[in-house]
């Protein structure tokens, strides 16, 4: 226990301990403790409170001091260990059962670990400690306690407690059923999370607490899936999956049927996928729109929504991480008048990124721009739009041949998977027009391979295809805690084998820190494979085509591999070798 005396934390005598220890100038103190303050102010915690009036760290000048900067100093005032809550790291099911909400109000407290050492609680109030008695001969375990940020322990203790009692109210009333929608795109208002005592519906709750969850963590796709007694949740985020909640398997199904209904899917067809989507407005007014999947698995409905921001969509091709020549060799194939153009890379590698940014640039008032899709991925404004319906026999061939007859500049098909779609693509870049397309292969000369394996004849190829862009995603070092660091011959090797390629003597790399949750990355860019087909390279693709061949000379010809190009972002410091060998396919005959 804590030997300092007892004594609950007020704006007069923390301004006078930060004058104290030299931090405040004694004039701004006073001068904050005569200013009158409204009634949001005054239900401030004191740190929170200083921390909004930005006065100047009178022992870093130049400096404000801020809520996280008080947080510290209180800390080493107190004798407590700094904590920063990471919320996808809290078991919230477990913290919000070691004690009850009103008394975790009451003393300013939040359980942010549990494990079968100890319990650790952070505090709001340091100095305030007779809570630990009580809860000791409750949790029977050892109880650490840390100092976090007051507004931190304020929000997800209201976010947690939300949760934890809709799951509850959930489970106990498992007859309730939201209401559904008719228009084609549902808007859904984001609100705050109600007070944990209000009587709201629990569904409705748990389901707006997941969406404002995930656009605060910027996943990229949340992972719904079913198992016997329990329903895990899965954010994907840069690229890697975390755990982030376990549901028992009755809420879950209710959520899953709050969010199909959500999306005008048939809540009671459980046995085949369906496919939705739901444009969601958060409290800050932004927009994202949501793609939702289901799939039939053992134990129910696997649901996957992936999330599509609409301001990627304004992001310059800097951002995307395509630079330099293999900018300048992307805009000279998607600029021609006429041909195919082709993105290939897996699922998630950031096609429909590149490709929807590339149409926007396209898309001005001279040109029509008109695209064929499964699903449509985003909406633009921009350029018009087709969703591919096989149920009336609308695909992907019939889509592009009724496109040819909409006067288009640009055809967008966001697929080509059959030989049907293949060769309306072909005959609409015969007959003027520009075609953009994906395919799903793992390097840029392999997709002139698929295309023959479909039955597109090669003398066609050599007619139509302008080039093709292979890539992938790859996260970026946190840019808050990256740093120098030499790089060894052997990973340099590693990454750039067979090929010689100049080590750099220095590159960096990230421990991690708070902005990127300590794993040391923060965002993502691309690296890129671009192959424009030049008449040498035309030459060779024939129906049995020597795939090396091709290879060999678009590398004399100044293409990059996905490896080499992400040993530039290396070298250039922007990500790791370990994440380029991580998402780049080994190309070892060259």
């Amino acid at each position: 226990m804590n030997a300092l005396p007892e004594r609950l934390l007020d704006l007069r005598g923390t301004l006078n301990d930060l004058v104290e220890d030299g931090l405040v100038h004694k004039r701004d103190a006073n001068f904050l403790m005569g200013a009158s303050r409204t009634r949001e102010q005054t239900a401030m915690h004191p740190l929170t409170y200083v921390g909004t009036q930005k006065l100047e760290n009178q022992l870093d000048k130049g400096k404000t001091l801020d809520e996280l900067t008080l947080t510290g100093w209180l800390a080493n005032r107190s004798k407590l260990p700094v904590y920063h809550i990471d919320p996808m790291k809290v078991p919230v099911a477990k913290a919000c059962e070691l004690m009850s909400f009103q008394f975790a109000k009451r003393h300013g407290l939040l359980c942010v670990d549990v494990n079968p050492e100890q319990v650790t609680i952070a505090t709001t109030q340091p100095y305030m400690r007779d809570w630990e008695f009580q809860l000791a001969q409750t949790v029977r375990q050892p109880i650490k306690v840390v100092l976090a940020q007051p507004a931190d322990i304020e929000r997800f203790r209201v976010e947690f407690y939300s949760l934890a009692r809709s799951v509850t109210g959930a489970q106990d009333n498992k007859s309730q059923r939201p209401s559904g929608v008719a228009n084609f795109e549902q808007l859904l208002e984001l609100g705050s999370l109600k007070d944990p005592e209000a009587n709201d519906q629990h569904i409705v709750n748990i389901v707006d607490w997941l969406l404002k969850y995930a656009f605060d963590q910027r996943a990229s796709d949340i992972h719904i899936e079913p198992r016997r007694t329990q329903t895990r949740m899965r954010f994907r985020i840069d690229g890697v999956l975390h755990p982030i909640y376990e549901f028992p398997a009755s809420v879950a199904m209710a959520i899953v049927s709050r969010l199909k209904i959500l999306g005008r899917m048939n809540v009671a067809e459980k046995r085949k996928p369906q496919d939705g989507r739901i444009k969601t407005k958060r409290p800050d007014g932004s927009e994202a729109e949501l793609r939702l999947s289901t799939l039939p698995t053992a134990f129910g409905e696997k649901l996957v929504m992936r999330i599509f921001d609409p301001e990627i969509l304004l992001r310059s091709f800097e951002e995307l991480g395509l630079v330099n020549d293999d900018l300048r060799r992307w805009l000279d194939m998607i600029q021609a008048p006429h041909g195919i153009v082709l993105v290939t890379g897996p699922t998630g590698s950031g096609k429909t990124t590149t490709l929807y940014s590339s149409l926007r640039t396209l898309a001005t008032e001279e040109v029509n721009v008109s695209t064929i899709e499964d699903p449509i991925e985003m909406l633009e404004e921009s350029f018009n739009q087709t969703q591919v319906q096989h149920n009336i026999d609308l695909d992907f061939a019939a889509g592009i041949r009724t496109l040819m007859r909409q006067d288009p500049d640009i055809i967008m098909v966001g697929e080509i998977r059959d030989i049907e779609t293949a060769r309306m693509a072909v005959q609409a870049a015969l007959t003027g027009h520009l075609v953009i397309s994906t395919l799903h292969t793992n390097d840029a000369t392999a997709a002139l391979t698929r295309l023959l394996d479909l039955g597109v004849p090669g003398y066609l190829l050599r007619a139509t295809v302008l080039g093709v862009m292979a890539q992938r995603l790859v996260r970026t070092l946190c840019p808050h805690c990256k740093k120098e660091t030499p790089i060894s011959e052997e990973d340099w090797e590693s990454l750039v084998k067979p090929w010689k390629v100049v080590r750099p003597k220095v590159t960096y790399e990230a421990d991690g820190c708070l902005e990127c949750r300590n794993t040391g990355y923060l965002g993502r860019q691309g690296i890129y494979e671009i192959m424009p087909l030049s008449e040498s390279l035309q030459a060779l693709i024939t129906d049995d085509m020597d795939l090396n061949r091709v290879r060999q000379l678009a590398m004399r010809e100044g293409m990059r591999t996905l490896r080499l190009s992400g040993a530039q972002k290396v070298a250039a410091g922007a990500t790791t070798v370990s994440e380029v060998l991580r998402v780049a396919p080994p190309l070892e005959k060259y």
